[in-house]
């Protein structure tokens, strides 16, 4: 069940309160009993962590891949290679 971060316009009482996705969201203050109490946005609370796809397969994609030779995953050397002498 997610926590959800409340506030009273009324009277400024801030809570956390533990709910059910599909709970209606409160809006009597429990402070003040003015329907003032509305749920706030506020930022996710979990982090990333390990190796999973997201550290690995997308670390450079923002960044453009540089253009190899054709020859380089055929040839074994530079001296081997007729791209490198001009031949081709």
């Amino acid at each position: 069940m997610p926590i959800y971060a409340y506030a009273c316009s009324g009277c400024g009482l801030q809570k956390d309160v533990l709910q059910k996705m599909s709970d209606a969201p409160l809006t009597v203050c429990p402070e003040c009993g003015q329907e003032t109490f509305a749920k706030q946005l506020t930022a996710a609370g979990f982090q990333l962590k390990g190796s999973g796809y997201y550290a690995t397969d997308f670390k450079n994609s923002g960044q453009p891949k540089k253009a190899e030779p054709a020859c380089v995953s055929s040839c074994a050397s530079a001296d081997s290679c007729p791209m490198a002498s001009g031949a081709a």
